[in-house]
């Protein structure tokens, strides 16, 4: 009797098989939690975007950059504007203006790069303002760009590449406006290191998305050392590419 006592008391000694279980258990989460990134965005967000446009397109450049440098995957469906589907109906909903980008985020289709820049520096959180003072200084910078800097840049290049065609006059014209253009720029960038605030934006995002194509537009950055200074800066950010490592030439869904 004692001896049948002494072996049923022995036998809770089971509870050593529940360690590794515990452990495994401990461990799921952690596994979990590194599944669904890819690439620095969650993978449920892989099929979001959808860019429409073209290599050779530097406002559609800018937004493939936007979305490299936030780390953030997208389609990508191929525009061909010498065939003219930029004007084809079934591109028109997406575009009313029949130009390239266009953003397709979620179901809505947003249009013109610096609008774009905005949407996804708001939706994203990346490369945008943190108070309304930084936010309308971002936005400042956006709309300069535009006004002062892309609009002479993208025309030599145009120029040069054959696509429009212009005489000496008007040349010179756009030429002395990117100069000075170039010139305001040199001069902020020699107060900071990035364009609107202490920190990389969309501002600068934009900017660099005109300037990449100054050599195509017979536009030498040599005399402005601080521009050169920042671009280098910018092209060392995680997630930077050149065109041709962020657009491929055919389209590409994922």
């Amino acid at each position: 009797m004692a001896k049948t006592a002494k072996k049923a008391a022995k036998k809770p000694v089971v509870k050593k098989a529940e360690k590794p279980v515990a452990k495994k258990q401990a461990a799921a989460p952690a596994a979990d939690r590194k599944k669904p990134v890819a690439n620095g965005a969650p993978a449920a967000d892989k099929q979001r975007f959808t860019l429409y446009g073209m290599l050779g397109s530097g406002p559609t450049y800018t937004v493939g950059l936007m979305l490299s440098l936030s780390r953030h995957p997208f389609s990508y469906i191929h525009v061909n504007l010498r065939e003219g589907q930029h004007k084809q109906p079934d591109y028109v909903v997406k575009n009313r203006y029949g130009q390239v980008p266009a953003l397709r985020d979620g179901q809505t289709y947003y249009v013109q790069s610096a609008a774009i820049l905005q949407h996804l520096a708001d939706e994203l959180h990346r490369f945008d303002g943190k108070t309304d003072q930084e936010k309308n200084r971002i936005r400042e910078w956006l709309f300069w760009q535009w006004d002062k800097l892309a609009i002479p840049v993208f025309r030599l290049r145009a120029r040069a590449r054959g696509l429009r065609q212009f005489g000496d006059e008007v040349r010179i014209m756009y030429d002395t406006e990117a100069k000075a253009a170039l010139a305001l720029l040199e001069n902020e960038l020699g107060r900071a290191e990035w364009v609107a605030i202490k920190r990389p934006t969309i501002a600068d995002i934009g900017i660099y998305g005109v300037l990449r194509y100054a050599a195509e537009a017979n536009i030498d950055l040599t005399p402005y050392p601080n521009v050169t200074a920042w671009k280098k800066r910018f092209e060392a950010l995680p997630g930077f590419g050149a065109p041709e490592q962020i657009l491929p030439m055919e389209s590409r869904l994922l």
